[in-house]
């Protein structure tokens, strides 16, 4: 502690070589490198929650089958494009013993990981009608999928749902969706970055005028389960993981291996198509595939153009872990527990100190501790008070990068081990110390 705060004349100069005027407007992959410079510089070790990575061991089920189908040879032989049968009918399993939703095992389409999930929904959805050209984002949200949608050369319409909750979502959306321009409706719950989710009551509002408007649902179940406020662990039984597919025609729901099961390195995910979009056909697709309806236009059109398929190996890792779930053999909600100890310490710590949490309800009821949370210190905005915390050894994002029009930081807990939550504690202190008026 006593080299806390750090020199700042360092730090500065370290920030100035990357390059970057300000770490509160940088983005992720900025503050990491910023960070990772002033620890082999200066020998100061950070409370590190700019990243979402997770912080758990991969699920034993699936490193175990992974293993067998590498030694079986599958490594040699290309998987076939629509994935293998192991792993559509887990997923299916899965869809129905968690969401309680029923899907044909077509529906289930292996992808390598979300982000390539959501790049081939776009691609796709964008070429499906020729008036519908942009997708609708339900911000705040993860920054990248913006940027696919720019590469893509998709329009993007944005809105932070901090005012919307409830009933007010409803009439905000239609202000978008009526004008007739809006292929797809993009969000995560939970959500990245401010851990809020939605309620039924909510989701049945987005399908609801979804189908009135003909406009398909992307649903980011990145988080699957881990509102710790409920148990979705247990299979067939209820609660399940709320899910706009209760209500919606036409969905895409995305849930990727790489949270849940921590399977973030081996690039897994399987996208769940409703079979009315599945079947989903329009004459102008025509123009870009070879396919006419869109589940098929999807796997042969753009998923066989990304990557010829989804890593061999992998798929029968996740479909093992799927079946230990699936058989009630594996509860996934009680490991990731973990991050819902951290972050309530470190909440508390920070409310205690003079920081507040920025997205802090959902509707009437507090937000739940997950593997993130938003917080800001009073009297500074979010830039501000990243560029100040740099020189206390705590790395965050700006909620700026995600969307959002409120001031603060997203802070990830999961790379905080246990034996650094005093630190953070100390160092937070100091913080409030040195800045309070």
């Amino acid at each position: 502690m006593n080299t806390i705060p750090l020199n700042r004349e360092k730090v500065n100069e370290i920030i100035a070589a990357n390059k970057i005027q300000s770490v509160g407007k940088a983005s992720i992959r900025e503050v990491k490198k910023i960070v990772d410079d002033i620890e082999k510089e200066t020998g100061a070790s950070f409370v590190r929650m700019e990243m979402g990575i997770p912080g758990l061991p991969t699920v034993k089920q699936g490193v175990d089958a992974q293993i067998k189908a590498l030694q079986d040879g599958v490594s040699a032989i290309y998987p076939d494009i629509y994935g293998t049968e192991e792993l559509k009918h887990e997923t299916q399993r899965f869809v129905k013993n968690f969401l309680d939703v029923d899907v044909p095992e077509d529906s289930c389409i292996p992808v390598t990981g979300s982000m390539q999930g959501s790049f081939s929904a776009f691609m796709t959805l964008a070429r499906m009608d020729e008036k519908k050209n942009k997708l609708l984002f339900i911000d705040p949200g993860f920054p990248v999928q913006k940027q696919q949608c720019k590469i893509l050369g998709i329009g993007v319409e944005t809105f932070d749902v901090y005012e919307y909750r409830g009933e007010k979502l409803r009439a905000k959306l239609e202000s978008y969706l009526s004008t007739g321009e809006i292929a797809g409706i993009v969000y995560s719950s939970p959500n990245n970055p401010a851990w809020f989710c939605f309620k039924d009551e909510e989701l049945q509002i987005i399908a609801d005028l979804a189908n009135k408007y003909d406009v398909v649902v992307l649903e980011d179940l990145a988080y699957f389960g881990m509102d710790f406020r409920q148990d979705y662990g247990k299979p067939g039984v209820a609660p399940f993981q709320p899910t706009v597919a209760k209500w919606a025609k036409k969905y895409i729901l995305m849930i990727s291996g790489s949270k849940a099961f921590s399977y973030a390195g081996e690039r897994i995910a399987v996208i769940v198509v409703s079979p009315d979009l599945y079947s989903w056909h329009t004459d102008y697709m025509k123009k870009y595939f070879a396919q006419d309806t869109f589940g098929r236009a999807i796997v042969f059109g753009s998923i066989y153009a990304l990557s010829s398929g989804t890593s061999h190996s992998v798929q029968y890792g996740l479909a093992a872990i799927m079946k230990a779930c699936n058989d009630g053999e594996y509860n996934f909600t009680e490991a990731l527990k973990d991050y819902q100890k951290k972050a309530h310490i470190m909440k508390t710590a920070l409310v205690e100190n003079g920081f507040e949490i920025v997205y802090d309800k959902d509707m009437d009821e507090d937000i739940a501790d997950g593997f993130y949370f938003t917080f800001n210190y009073k009297g500074m905005t979010g830039e501000q008070t990243l560029n100040e915390l740099i020189y206390y050894g705590i790395s965050a994002i700006s909620l700026d990068t995600a969307g959002s029009d409120q001031q603060g930081l997203r802070a990830c807990v999961s790379l905080v081990p246990h034996e650094y939550l005093p630190i953070f504690a100390e160092r937070v202190k100091k913080f409030n110390e040195d800045h309070k008026n």
